[in-house]
């Protein structure tokens, strides 16, 4: 059984607190990947459990046994790091092996395993090779190989993909991700990276500051964000000013710097959430925004804010193209709406191009927004 507990986990150096009451179960089998901004304690709390640092305070339990003060070579844990660590004098054969002969088994023995591994991970070709003629995909799958070789109960990954170009990267996690399921072994993944995150994880764990913030699965933290650093953090949005004008029992109006009132549906119960005078952030996500050429609007957006029979929100605000960007496959316009820019983005081909200077319109429904108070909270609506 290979379940991590993590209970008030905390680090410090010195005076400087890197990891502050990290709590967190990780389930026997799953893969869990912590991520956050350089500097937010994840790759600290990685090498923790790794038995790499040793906390300030707090616990550390793989299955039933408390691991917190032992070493690194008493734990049932492998790492695979970000700069690969392979010896330069052995070949690809005798660094995947290199943690078996630690260990003491056989020449013989420990050099099946080794090719097994090396088969696993498709490198079985580059056996004899020197690791340092290698490429840097191949290098991580040597160095992973190296890591699974020693049969852990918990692999343990510090940012393994961070160094290899987008390509490789995205070969990698689907790697990976085939790898754990066919091993059905506990998986920590630590990474800076949202794509990355979202594509290999059971769940997600996002730090800041030296604190888990949220734990989830990667589609419950992007719809459910706790607060707005999450919101701003695992993707694209435009966030926009605004302050409370009223509230009734089914909506609340926020004038916002887009020089319009903006309607948010609200339940009965949750409607005192925000009062007249609040200070508010609304976060447009760019998939929840639709556009059309102002010629083609059915109105002029005088009706923005309005509460419709179905008790969802008509928004609407009338721009214009500042500027173009193409990044591929999608184009993103910057649109400048009463002196505030905001954004919103197209798939190529879809039949709605724009040029810089001309205007649109772009509509929303209140239900699809987020509202955050001032601290950075997140508005329960």
């Amino acid at each position: 059984m290979s379940e991590i507990t993590l209970s008030g986990l905390e680090k410090r150096y010195g005076d400087e607190l890197a990891v502050e009451d990290v709590s967190v179960t990780i389930d026997d089998g799953e893969l869990l990947c912590l991520l956050g901004p350089s500097g937010s304690g994840k790759s600290t709390t990685l090498r923790m459990l790794a038995g790499l640092e040793t906390p300030t305070d707090g616990d550390i339990r793989i299955g039933d046994e408390d691991v917190t003060d032992r070493p690194a070579y008493e734990r049932t844990t492998a790492t695979v790091f970000q700069d690969w660590a392979l010896f330069p004098n052995k070949t690809v054969l005798e660094n995947v092996a290199f943690g078996l002969k630690m260990q003491g088994v056989g020449k013989e023995d420990r050099h099946d395993r080794a090719r097994e591994m090396l088969e696993r991970v498709r490198m079985a070709e580059y056996a004899d090779d020197d690791p340092m003629n290698l490429s840097g995909g191949q290098k991580q799958r040597v160095a992973l190989a190296r890591s699974l070789a020693v049969n852990p109960d918990v692999l343990l990954l510090d940012e393994p993909l961070s160094n290899l170009d987008k390509r490789l990267s995205e070969d990698m996690q689907i790697e990976l991700r085939e790898i754990h399921a066919e091993l059905e072994e506990t998986f920590v993944h630590v990474t800076h990276d949202q794509d990355e995150a979202f594509t290999l994880a059971d769940r997600i764990g996002i730090m800041a500051d030296g604190t888990l913030v949220q734990v989830g699965e990667p589609n419950e933290v992007y719809q459910n964000p706790k607060n707005r650093f999450i919101e701003g953090f695992l993707g694209d949005t435009n966030f926009v000013e605004g302050t409370v004008e009223r509230t009734t029992p089914d909506a609340v109006r926020v004038e916002t710097e887009l020089g319009r009132t903006v309607g948010l549906p609200t339940a009965a119960a949750d409607a005192t959430a925000l009062e007249a005078g609040d200070a508010v952030t609304l976060s447009l996500r760019p998939e929840v925004l639709s556009v059309e050429p102002v010629s083609a609007a059915s109105d002029d957006a005088e009706s923005s804010g309005a509460v419709r029979a179905d008790g969802s929100t008509t928004n609407a605000v009338v721009g214009t193209i500042e500027n173009v960007l193409y990044r591929g496959s999608t184009v993103r316009y910057s649109v400048v709406v009463n002196g505030t820019t905001v954004f919103v983005e197209r798939t190529v081909g879809d039949g709605s191009a724009f040029d810089a200077g001309d205007e649109i319109r772009i509509d929303w429904d209140g239900a699809d927004l987020l509202a955050f108070r001032d601290d950075g909270s997140r508005v329960d609506l």
